[in-house]
């Protein structure tokens, strides 16, 4: 697969000429008295949600507004996720399904973006095969959208930009984010570890970091807009700063973030075992605004399978950073990814995981079985152990660590939490939802007014997946 290494900084002028067409798009439907509408709809991680947040800035300045119904919609902008096999899969069963929308709307336009588009046989395979979509473009195209829907919307032909080209960075895309309690920053993007199962390298490029005085600029005004909980976004965070030549690590960043002043929580993720060490879990025990909780993916208990995953660590060396984590923050909330079934991984190897999840006694786990990703090493592999027994092996494991997270859960019952009331449900029993300062989900009934705000709740009730408690 190729891979294109040189990153780039989008220069200020090529971000003004992008605003510049979406001025013009604008005038276009003014003068034509349309008032179009969009749907953006969004699949994997938070790097996904963050990049759609861009795009939905992007379409408001195009004069369109938004809408939750395909049927509604001027234009679908789809924003793909290439991490599992079942993501793709479902994308495509719901594009799929647009064509019986799009002859219903002949002037729809629909649009594909994302992780999935930037692999050459996805975008071939839209292009051959679902000809009702107008426009696809990959990740390193993002910051060119309007262009791209431009040239579609003059021509009336379809649009393709997915081709391998430099990572970027790409400062003053407006934003339009989904509420105002919550934002998403991204300090980095790409990423450098090429663990031997996984497509992100290939497809968001290698390592490149936003400069400190733009991340904290952002923050700030964050901070000032009343956003209470910000997460910090890339795909290995500790690697922060490494490709600007500066001495700031992202131990370091996170000391200056944390003196922007206001009421806010930081939260960040993903932090790669190999590289989360001493110096960050000091400034995390430190620095009063962080959250207290860590998403460190261990993947597997077995030190043969992290080596053939290209992880860069031991289970030991992954225990004794548990360890001194735990040593700083005894209450920190700790959570973590597991893949079951890698090629080859024996039932030996899968009792490994389960005693080490076992031992560390995790508050929740977001578990996956192993999805060949073509143009990695780990599709390549032998892979003998029949799909049952993977799916035997998955259902353990999840039984296993049920029954942990709800012990854990059980522990909260009688203590008074200052959460975060974060949004409101829609369930008559429990109708808004909050935020321990770990990260834990409580259910709770109140004013729909409270959101945004930090209340003292007492727990009075558990699940496997949440909390139950009342205002105090």
């Amino acid at each position: 697969m190729p891979l294109n290494t040189a990153a780039t900084r989008v220069a200020p002028w090529e971000i003004e000429g992008q605003l510049a067409l979406c001025r013009d798009i604008a005038a276009r439907f003014a003068a034509a008295g349309l008032h179009p509408r969009a749907f953006v709809d969004t699949y994997g991680c938070q790097q996904n949600e963050a990049d759609s947040e861009r795009l939905r800035g992007y379409l408001r300045e195009m004069g369109y507004g938004f809408t939750r119904s395909e049927e509604e919609a001027d234009l679908i902008l789809i924003n793909t996720c290439a991490i599992r096999q079942h993501a793709e899969q479902r994308v495509l069963g719901n594009v799929g399904a647009l064509v019986h929308t799009k002859r219903r709307h002949p002037g729809q336009i629909i649009c594909l973006c994302g992780c999935s588009m930037q692999q050459e046989h996805m975008a071939r395979r839209i292009r051959d095969s679902y000809r009702h979509v107008d426009l696809v473009f990959g990740t390193h195209a993002l910051w060119r959208f309007p262009a791209l829907l431009d040239q579609v919307l003059r021509e009336k032909k379809r649009v393709f930009s997915t081709q391998d080209s430099a990572g970027s960075i790409a400062e003053g895309i407006p934003v339009v984010r989904q509420d105002g309690v919550k934002a998403w920053v991204s300090v980095m993007y790409g990423c450098n570890n090429f663990c031997s199962y996984c497509i992100v390298p290939y497809v968001r490029g290698r390592e490149r970091s936003r400069l400190p005085e733009d991340i904290l600029a952002e923050v700030a005004q964050l901070a000032e807009q009343g956003y209470k909980d910000i997460t910090l976004l890339g795909q290995n965070v500790n690697s922060y700063g490494r490709d600007l030549g500066l001495s700031l690590d992202f131990a370091g960043l996170l000391e200056q973030l944390c003196a922007i002043p206001g009421d806010f929580r930081l939260r960040f993720m993903t932090s790669h075992p190999k590289d989360a060490g001493q110096r960050l879990f000091e400034t995390m025990a430190r620095c009063g605004k962080i959250a207290p909780h860590l998403h460190l993916p261990v993947q597997s208990g077995s030190d043969r399978v992290l080596s053939a995953m290209n992880r860069g660590y031991t289970r030991a060396a992954y225990l004794e950073k548990v360890a001194a984590l735990r040593a700083l923050i005894p209450d920190i909330v700790l959570t973590s990814d597991i893949i079951v079934g890698f090629p080859g991984e024996t039932g030996a190897e899968f009792e490994d995981t389960l005693s080490l999840i076992r031992e560390v006694e995790y508050d929740a786990l977001f578990t996956f079985l192993y999805s060949p990703r073509s143009g990695t090493p780990a599709a390549r592999l032998d892979d003998p152990v029949p799909k049952e027994e993977k799916q035997a092996r998955f259902q353990r494991l999840v039984d296993v660590q049920n029954e942990i997270s709800a012990r854990k859960h059980a522990a909260y019952v009688g203590s008074v939490q200052q959460a975060l009331i974060d949004g409101v449900t829609g369930d008559p029993a429990h109708n808004l939802s909050a935020r321990t300062p770990g990260g834990r989900l409580i259910h709770l009934s109140g004013d729909p007014a409270l959101v945004g705000r930090v209340c003292p709740v007492r727990i009075e009730s558990a699940s496997t997946w949440a909390l139950f408690g009342s205002l105090e």
